[in-house]
């Protein structure tokens, strides 16, 4: 409706380039500029070939979103960028373009939380999050359970990776397996030709007395050694590594121990909703997966659709529309890009 906000989102935490345009729950325009492909090479992301990229992507990246939702930044309500968690070069991009673009026009700023847009991004699709709800954010960086009581104002930590994040997990055991980076796509494609129960690989934080101190927390850094283990004893002996047997076992044991503790918290928490986002979340046998376990437990899963897991700047401009629309007060023009931000602040 053209009373709801328009509102632009600017992403550059890592290495997307991300401009969205949304009016209330509805996205207009979600532009976005990649430079994994100067990252392959490296094996990861480096974090000064990251901030180079941004610098020269962000102003097509910001007039292609705009065109594309046939707007101007005269017609924006308000501007909302990623402050943190992230790299801090990067993010700096990102920061000091919002707030040029904001000057400009006049219009209000909003620094918000990267992880905190990977949740909100769900309402473009979905409608708005029901409140509480549980979120699991997986990611390359993150691999956190967090309670949403009210996403304007602040959720609550529950579990967090102890080591490994998911994603980095993958990346590692992909270049184990001599496949290209980033290594959740190529992992996910092998393993649909493989069998998940081909090897018995270890699931981290779930024996009795883990569960005890880390019964929401994760631990991937193990399966990871496992799996370089098993790789290296079968190259000992000489024999062929079976690439989509070893994904598909890795890939289950990820997505098992994911699964099963965000599902463990949402009935811990008397939650019917489980919110499923970041990076990870694209991959296909932890979408089957969470759907068929949660309707035993009658909790409904919301999973944005792939192009929206991994960073972009709809997630970013979703949760500027939701604070906007919550009443909060947006940012002092001196806001800073902050690279450890907590997940407690959703915006500063």
């Amino acid at each position: 409706m053209a009373d709801e906000p328009l509102i632009l989102g600017i992403e550059t935490s890592c290495d997307e380039t991300g401009v969205g345009v949304v009016r209330g729950h509805t996205l207009l325009a979600d532009a976005l500029a990649s430079s994994v492909d100067q990252h392959a090479r490296f094996g990861g992301v480096v974090p000064e070939v990251a901030s180079r990229a941004h610098l020269e992507a962000i102003v097509p990246t910001m007039r292609r979103a705009l065109t594309e939702a046939g707007v101007t930044l005269a017609d924006i309500d308000a501007i909302a960028v990623t402050a943190g968690p992230g790299l801090a070069g990067a993010l700096l991009v990102g920061v000091a373009a919002a707030k040029g673009y904001a000057v400009a026009a006049e219009k209000p700023v909003y620094g918000v939380n990267h992880l905190a847009a990977h949740v909100a991004v769900d309402t473009l699709e979905h409608g708005p999050l029901p409140e509480p709800a549980i979120a699991l954010l997986v990611s390359g960086g993150h691999s956190s359970l967090l309670l949403v009581d009210d996403l304007a104002r602040g959720v609550t930590p529950l579990g967090a990776t102890i080591d490994d994040a998911a994603g980095e997990a993958f990346d590692k055991v992909a270049r184990l397996l001599g496949l290209p980076f980033p290594g959740g796509p190529y992992i996910d494609r092998e393993a649909r030709a493989g069998d998940p129960a081909a090897i018995a690989f270890p699931r981290g934080l779930t024996a009795a007395k883990d569960l005890v101190t880390h019964r929401h927390d994760f631990s991937f850094s193990g399966l990871k050694t496992a799996v370089a283990r098993w790789v290296e004893a079968r190259q000992r002996a000489g024999e062929p590594v079976p690439v989509p047997d070893v994904a598909a076992s890795f890939q289950e044991a990820v997505c098992d121990v994911l699964v099963n503790k965000a599902l463990d918290a949402c009935r811990g928490q008397g939650v019917e909703t489980l919110v499923i986002g970041g990076g990870v979340a694209a991959n296909s046998r932890l979408r089957a997966m969470a759907e068929q376990r949660a309707a035993r437990h009658g909790i409904r899963v919301r999973v944005p659709r792939p192009g929206l897991c991994t960073d972009n700047g709809a997630m970013v401009a979703a949760l500027g529309s939701h604070l906007v629309a919550s009443g909060v007060a947006p940012s002092r023009l001196d806001l800073p890009a902050d690279s450890a931000m907590p997940l407690t602040t959703v915006s500063v």
